[in-house]
């Protein structure tokens, strides 16, 4: 099958969507994905958005059986 569409949403995108990455600074590479960094709009590239998606959820993993073990002793003391 013909792939005619595939890129054509960053067509219309100056340089079509390349530039410098905020984050890790490589140079001619798609940044399409805006994320607010230091209270700053910036476009960042897909490595970095994923590394600050990763980050997030284990910092998301890391809160979660803190939140549970305070849960745990309230539990047994009304038991």
């Amino acid at each position: 099958m013909s792939k005619n569409h595939r890129g054509s949403g960053i067509r219309s995108l100056p340089n079509h969507g390349r530039g410098t990455c905020a984050i890790c600074g490589k140079t001619d590479i798609k940044v399409l994905f805006e994320k607010e960094v230091n209270e700053q709009t910036v476009n960042i590239c897909k490595f970095c958005n994923a590394k600050l998606k990763n980050e997030a959820r284990v910092a998301a993993r890391q809160a979660k059986p803190e939140v549970a073990a305070e849960e745990a002793p309230a539990e047994e003391a009304n038991a």
